[in-house]
């Protein structure tokens, strides 16, 4: 089996790839942080979504009912229909 001589990197090698190793860091942490930005607009418009649907079916359902105040202005006398003394 061959072996493949190996030598002791020098302090600029060591340098340069310690240089190359923060970059590719940074811009990971850069690529997080915009994974994260978008994650959370992502999610916000959803939620929004979700909420203008929830308004919309609650509007429809206010909807089906009408509200209001009224003033009773002459009772009536409840009248006994003639077979009432017949039931009795």
């Amino acid at each position: 089996m061959a072996t493949i001589p190996t030598r002791e990197a020098s302090w600029l090698e060591r340098a340069a790839a310690f240089l190359l190793f923060l970059g590719v860091l940074i811009l990971a942490f850069f690529f997080l942080a915009a994974a994260l930005v978008a994650g959370a607009i992502l999610a916000g418009v959803i939620l929004l979504r979700f909420w203008w649907i929830k308004r919309k079916f609650r509007k429809a359902a206010d909807g089906e009912y009408i509200a209001g105040e009224y003033t009773v202005i002459e009772r009536e006398r409840l009248v006994e229909p003639p077979d009432a003394e017949k039931r009795s």
